[in-house]
């Protein structure tokens, strides 16, 4: 790295060659002609979204003026919803004041007892499943109708 690659070398004592002009012409020609408008690639474009215009413009067609009114109610929603946006409250989420003891206390003793309810609610529960199923009497009445 500290002395010069003795390839770079070879290479700056080369002379530089020019480019051909015939090469130089057909260079320009291309570029051109990519930067022409071309409308058969429009055309095909448009030949791919032909269905889906056709579709929509159907559907649209029975009521333009109905379609651009609700257009321009919703742009208006939009605008004034953008507006009446409070900016003072995108601030107060950053000066939130940390929780005094007290509360810190208070949220704790909450969740002890919230914990406790959902162990009592998960005992009595899992006491109403594990009791067995005892059979129940049976009518006699429907035996007594058959036979008859």
């Amino acid at each position: 790295m500290n002395g010069e690659d003795p390839f770079e070398a070879s290479l700056k004592r080369q002379p530089r060659r020019s480019i051909p002009p015939a090469w130089r012409g057909e260079i320009l020609a291309s570029a051109r002609q990519a930067a022409t408008f071309h409308p058969s690639r429009l055309m095909a474009l448009w030949s791919q979204l032909s269905p889906v215009n056709l579709k929509l413009s159907a559907f649209l067609w029975p009521h333009p003026k109905a379609w651009a009114g609700l257009a321009a109610a919703w742009l208006l929603i939009l605008a004034l919803s953008f507006a009446a946006r409070d900016s003072s409250t995108q601030g107060l989420a950053r000066h939130v004041v940390p929780a005094s003891p007290q509360m810190r206390e208070l949220l704790l003793q909450q969740e002890r007892i919230l914990t406790e309810v959902a162990d009592l609610g998960e005992k009595s529960s899992a006491a109403s499943v594990a009791r067995p199923l005892l059979p129940r009497p049976q009518s006699q009445g429907r035996g007594a109708f058959l036979n008859t």
